[in-house]
């Protein structure tokens, strides 16, 4: 049973992060955490986190589909992607070793901070896209997906990217488009820790509470701000998701 005032606190810590990872991704950096703090083992940690943060991503996706910032319809073949890369990721990751991603994704990550940091086609309109974006949008689902479920951190970085720099969207569509990806991996992973019972359920409802007001919020936010708020925060989030990695795996 967890004292009501650290419940309190992790609903805080949701709003925040929900908030976060609606404008840029990167909520879990604030969220693990905050839950090993309150107690609860790595493993417990992982699952209550997917099971709380699934909520705010999911608002965040509704609400930019809400205000016409993404078609679900298009998304089909990416969403279905999606969740079979994950899928088959979440199956086969204690089969491989993964120690090379703790050096090849910080570098990874850094390179789409540069990236967002000088680039001139973040804007707040679709610019020109250099991939067919029914053809294409599949495959980087399908690989996203497959790292989403053996490795995870920075797969919203990632999808920003492909989306800003390969299709030509703009900064809050870009972000529309990664939260439906993002909704779909995660659900993917979910199910599994769902099955093992490693979700910490009172912990992820308290939380997933904060993360629907603070998914909405960063929602609107992005889409009120677009590039100005988007920019910046998806270059803070992936610095230091890159040193969390370098430094504190």
């Amino acid at each position: 049973m967890y004292d009501i005032w650290v419940l309190v606190a992790l609903g805080g810590v949701g709003v925040v992060a929900g908030f976060v990872d609606a404008v840029a991704g990167g909520g879990g950096l604030i969220t693990i955490p905050a839950l090993l703090w309150a107690g609860l083992p790595p493993l417990g940690a992982i699952a209550t986190n997917k099971a709380q943060s699934i909520v705010g991503t999911t608002m965040a996706a509704w609400t930019y589909w809400r205000k016409g910032y993404v078609s679900i319809l298009s998304l089909v073949p990416s969403i279905g992607a999606a969740f079979a890369g994950s899928l088959l990721g979440a199956v086969i990751v204690k089969q491989v070793d993964t120690s090379a991603l703790e050096v090849l994704i910080p570098v990874a990550v850094i390179a789409v901070a540069l990236y967002f940091t000088f680039s001139p086609s973040i804007k707040d309109i679709d610019g020109v896209a250099r991939l067919k974006f029914p053809t294409f949008v599949p495959v980087f689902a399908l690989v996203i997906g497959f790292y989403d479920g053996v490795f995870g951190p920075g797969t919203g970085s990632f999808l920003m990217l492909a989306f800003v720099a390969l299709f030509g969207l703009s900064a809050a569509r870009a972000s529309a488009h990664t939260k439906i990806l993002n909704v779909t991996s995660n659900l993917a992973a979910l199910l599994f820790f769902i099955i093992a019972g490693d979700v910490v359920w009172p912990v992820a409802i308290v939380m997933a509470g904060g993360q629907v007001i603070g998914g909405y919020l960063g929602a609107v936010t992005g889409i009120r701000y677009g590039a100005r708020i988007i920019r910046p925060l998806v270059i803070v989030v992936s610095i230091i998701l890159a040193v969390k990695l370098l430094f504190f795996p």
